[in-house]
């Protein structure tokens, strides 16, 4: 039996409101991919540009199959080995996908959450859910229910307390190179699962591949250059001799040493700083260590998050 806040969250969604949901990674508003108006209001809720698509969250690997025409070998070996977990798949659409979703593109992102409420929400609906982050685009992205309350205080919040994950999913590009067995993979934005961790997963169950760089264009979510930003402008600091610019009225973003719970800290941090009085600026010391490996998604969402030129 489920409990009372899924079936309200239930409720919510199958009447056309959106409702913000937990998963392992941030907060997602969610809608069922069947309800056009219902997606078209995540847009309009989030001021997110109409050319930014969403992903797709799914209960299963049989709701998945039904959103491309091409669930292949390598996207079966990735959502076998990594799902449910922070890796989005974008593969060919399938027909049953709105185009508000994928912004027009003939691709979309796909992925299992990890997390119990998100699972039973989705299975309760029947339907799979789109879900980008519930929170006013361009800014800090959600990982507990009060910060999803401060940018949309109508909204019902699924309450799944503290993400655990903390920064969005790893998505990745799966393409059949035409006439072949072999598949062209490309990282198209970097999580707490590695490109190479991909790598291995597809090498060791027989897969030909190649990993191809991104390209300019927007494909995927969280590709725009100015992401993630705090309500205080957040700067990097490269060189100790930088650290001078900042008087009392700045706050350092500092985080654990291990790349895990850094993750899980990054946006909580952000928030808390940005909510201290007489507070103006952020500012994030660069260490060696940041240059190490499992540091590449917490990087990537700082120097998106930060002021250009500091």
């Amino acid at each position: 039996m489920s409990s009372p806040e899924i079936e309200q969250a239930a409720a919510c969604l199958l009447s056309g409101q959106l409702v913000a949901m937990p998963t392992e990674t941030v907060y997602g508003l969610a809608a069922p991919i069947n309800n056009h108006e219902s997606l078209k209001q995540i847009f309009v809720l989030k001021q997110r540009p109409f050319f930014d698509p969403l992903i797709i969250h799914v209960a299963s690997l049989d709701q998945a199959r039904t959103l491309t025409r091409d669930w292949n070998q390598a996207a079966d070996v990735l959502a076998k080995k990594f799902w449910p977990g922070p890796l989005t798949l974008v593969l060919s659409k399938s027909e049953q996908v709105d185009s508000l979703i994928t912004s027009g593109l003939e691709t979309v992102g796909i992925r299992c959450p990890d997390h119990p409420l998100a699972m039973e929400l989705i299975s309760h609906v029947n339907t799979p859910l789109a879900a980008p982050s519930a929170n006013l685009f361009s800014k800090t992205s959600p990982t507990s229910p009060r910060h999803v309350r401060r940018d949309f205080p109508n909204l019902f919040v699924l309450d799944g307390g503290d993400c655990q994950v903390g920064i969005e999913s790893t998505v990745v590009s799966v393409e059949r190179v035409q006439g072949g067995e072999e598949f062209q993979i490309c990282e198209l934005r970097p999580g707490v699962i590695s490109i190479q961790q991909i790598e291995q997963a597809l090498s060791s169950s027989g897969i030909k591949l190649r990993i191809i760089p991104r390209s300019r264009n927007i494909n995927a979510p969280g590709q725009i250059e100015h992401h993630y930003m705090p309500r205080v402008p957040l700067h990097i600091v490269k060189s100790p001799e930088q650290l001078t610019q900042f008087s009392q009225s700045a706050a350092e973003l500092k985080l654990s040493a291990d790349p895990r719970l850094a993750a899980r800290e990054l946006y909580s941090e952000m928030h808390k700083l940005s909510d201290l009085p007489n507070i103006n600026k952020i500012y994030f010391v660069l260490q060696d260590y940041h240059y190490q490996e499992g540091w590449l998604a917490i990087i990537d969402r700082i120097q998106k998050a930060s002021q250009k030129g500091g």
